[in-house]
């Protein structure tokens, strides 16, 4: 099964109007039934075959799965039982409205944990969200090694419930980056609200077109900087970052031609790329110049750093994601300290990029009706 997660519907013209205007005064509930939605269509059929076909050798597991997929459906009709954040809502501190709630988002500015800062209902679907991806994990795992299926099948449900993972494990990714960028000062006030627009959806369904978008392009990126060897001598990964490009889709390579030239973006590449930090890379280069050594490989990192360092990493959804957030940490802090080096991720700068040039083929679909 190939990693489809869908491409992003055809952009229509549309004129700007306050989201307040869709609210009316008076809240009108939606049903429990009406908002629960744990799973997918795509996921639904997937249990729908797995359960049965697992209860044909092991009943006894397949009642386990079967509970733990009742108990997430318990949970999701918990979570939908909080207020809606695309709705207007009276509470204890006043009126709620999605464009409140945008604005409180865009106003908020802080460094540290923003936890307390977010609306329950997020909260807790994250909670639902990172529940969904350790069942798929452990669905993928199991029958991964099941010998009493045929191989076919085995490999089939494997894949997909893998897939559902990683798709799982982006959408916190993309929370992240959104959060990310909706801080950021320098960035168009537009730019602002319709990244904060995009995470109240987000935080609703916890299904986002970026995701749909972003998740396959960083995917093969991430699975193809492990099948290369990056060259520690120069540091500038010009040669890796040629053979991944090769391997990607148009908009990245129109991200890389038009971005990389930044020194924000070129220095989160090689800390993407070489899976160590910015100020590792510029330290290892000095101490390479200084003794001569044109390259090294990965597993002498650590030697010459003088430090354990995980430059690599496996193809796991929690290697991708703690990587992630290492170099998520690290550029944030550099912003708050002013020190040199990247202040985003590569996934905040490539979002950005994708925002960007839609809103552009936006704007040019617009001109080319008047």
């Amino acid at each position: 099964m190939i990693y489809n997660l869908g491409t992003m519907s055809e952009e229509v013209e549309y004129e700007q109007v306050d989201i307040n205007s869709f609210f009316g005064e008076q809240e009108t509930p939606l049903s429990v039934e009406e908002t629960v939605d744990v799973f997918t269509e795509r996921q639904k059929n997937l249990i729908s075959e797995y359960i049965p076909l697992i209860s044909q050798f092991d009943k006894e597991r397949s009642e386990i799965f079967s509970k733990r997929i009742d108990d997430l459906e318990k949970l999701g009709s918990a979570v939908a039982l909080f207020p809606s954040l695309l709705e207007r809502h009276d509470i204890a501190g006043g009126v709620r409205t999605p464009s409140l709630l945008i604005e409180s988002l865009i106003k908020h500015q802080n460094y540290g944990d923003s936890t307390l800062q977010l609306p329950s209902k997020a909260v807790l679907g994250k909670g639902l969200l990172i529940a969904k991806m350790h069942t798929f994990s452990s669905l993928s795992k199991y029958i991964k090694h099941f010998e009493k299926i045929e191989q076919k099948k085995r490999e089939y449900y494997a894949k997909a419930f893998e897939m559902e993972t990683i798709s799982s494990m982006f959408s916190l990714l993309v929370e992240d980056v959104y959060l990310n960028l909706i801080q950021d000062d320098s960035q168009p006030m537009e730019f602002r609200r319709e990244w904060a627009f995009s995470l109240l959806l987000l935080w609703e369904h916890w299904n986002d077109q970026t995701v749909e978008t972003v998740a396959p392009v960083l995917q093969n990126v991430w699975t193809a900087r492990r099948r290369l060897a990056p060259a520690f001598g120069t540091m500038m990964g010009s040669s890796e970052l040629l053979l991944i490009s090769m391997q990607m889709d148009e908009q990245w390579i129109s991200f890389i031609k038009t971005e990389l030239g930044q020194d924000g973006v070129s220095q989160a590449m090689e800390e993407f790329l070489f899976g160590i930090s910015y100020e590792q890379i510029e330290s290892l280069r000095t101490i390479l110049k200084t003794k001569g050594i044109t390259a090294i490989g990965r597993d002498e990192v650590s030697k010459f750093l003088g430090e354990h360092v995980k430059a690599d990493a496996g193809l796991d959804y929690r290697d991708f994601y703690t990587m992630y957030t290492i170099r998520r940490d690290n550029a944030r802090s550099r912003t708050r300290l002013h020190l040199n080096g990247p202040h985003k991720t590569l996934e905040d700068y490539f979002i950005q990029f994708v925002t960007k040039q839609n809103k552009e083929k936006q704007n040019n679909d617009a001109f080319a009706k008047v």
